[in-house]
């Protein structure tokens, strides 16, 4: 868990405030200025502990609110690269046909998007409801709308090939909920919550809180949609990136639609960063002693098939506790221009190839 973006080094004498503004850290580049919702700039650390490098002088992280704007930016040759995670299967092949010169590339992120509900707040207190509230989801649709269908349908860990760890399609498919005939499980959904005192006319009423950004925004529509299938009727309640993370720790929320990006496709990560007992990320604040107990013995397991054993075994009381239902394991594409080189993608993750101590520009 250190070797992972998550984890850099800082200076402990520095405040956390200050580190916001003015971070100080041991990579490749030396931060020089942030401007909020406009631009970050960094220049090269001549200190490097690989001794010549970084190669490249500068980095310019520019920040354009609008998804399109970006794109039309990078096709006029504004920027050098995309972000990660920001584009669309239908935004890069918007820049392919515009820009066929430029590297693009869609690959797995283990990054889900997923079902929060706060266990705290009645009526979400009641696992009835949660239930219910997992089996009205449409996982196909979801990917088919947002995704074109290429993002996959899997549980926690990251599905093969490119995860180490995930259940096979056939072992996914018997999770409740993840079964073929949605129309089925919301038949089941109506009928909890028509047991619970809701209708048609007499719908559950909520808010779906998400982060303002469209890889939130866009499936949460989606959800309040889906929602309505089983006598719920949403709001959607866009928050700010600032205090998203904050907001959803604290658990103050009622439904959320959110995103989780493991940082590397191991299950200790995964496991103890988002299920286990008191952690800052479990945003549910699920507890399920017999989870954490198996948890603790998948990490002791040095035997990989045994250990990948209780890693479904695991899978599958999460998914039977409605602990944080996972929609899709998402796809998405970053595209850069030409002259950018040595540039590496990473297949099981998004936070570790972005050193850039081995990128060059051929210009």
């Amino acid at each position: 868990m250190f070797a992972n973006g998550y984890s850099p080094m800082y200076p402990c004498h520095v405040s956390a405030a200050d580190m916001r503004t003015k971070p100080i850290g041991t990579g490749p580049f030396k931060f020089v200025e942030f401007k909020s919702n406009e631009s970050v700039k960094l220049v090269r650390n001549p200190d490097y502990w690989k001794k010549g490098q970084p190669y490249i002088d500068a980095i310019d992280w520019r920040v354009i609110a609008n998804r399109s704007t970006r794109v039309l930016a990078f096709v006029a040759g504004e920027f050098d690269m995309t972000m990660s995670l920001d584009l669309t299967v239908a935004l890069m092949k918007d820049i392919q046909s515009q820009l066929p010169k430029a590297n693009c590339e869609l690959q797995p992120t283990n990054n889900t998007t997923n079902l929060i509900v706060n266990r705290d707040v009645a009526p979400f207190n009641d696992p009835q409801i949660r239930s219910a509230l997992a089996l009205s989801l449409d996982r196909k649709a979801f990917n088919d709308i947002i995704a074109e269908g290429k993002a996959k349908i899997g549980a926690v860990m990251m599905p093969a090939p490119e995860g180490s760890w995930g259940m096979p399609p056939e072992m996914v498919a018997t999770l409740p909920g993840y079964g073929a005939d949605v129309e089925a499980n919301r038949t089941e959904a109506r009928k909890i919550m028509e047991g619970l005192g809701y209708s048609q006319s007499k719908p559950l009423k909520v808010k779906v809180a998400t982060r303002n950004i469209p890889l939130y925004r866009d499936p949460a529509v989606i959800l309040i949609d889906q929602l309505k299938k089983v006598h719920v009727e949403a709001e959607l309640d866009v928050i700010d990136t600032s205090v998203w993370f904050a907001k959803v720790a604290r658990g103050d929320y009622m439904v959320g639609l959110n995103l989780t990006a493991p940082a590397i496709d191991d299950p200790d990560v995964n496991f103890y960063e988002n299920y286990a007992c008191g952690s800052e990320r479990n945003y549910t604040k699920y507890c399920n002693p017999a989870v954490e107990k198996l948890i603790d013995q998948q990490s002791r397991e040095t035997d990989a098939d045994k250990r990948r054993a209780l890693v479904w075994e695991l899978e599958k009381m999460l998914a039977r506790d409605v602990a944080r239902p996972i929609i899709t394991q998402n796809v998405a594409a970053l595209c850069w221009q030409p002259h950018v080189k040595n540039f590496v993608m990473h297949r099981n993750g998004i936070y570790n190839n972005w050193r850039f101590d081995d990128l060059w520009l051929d210009k």
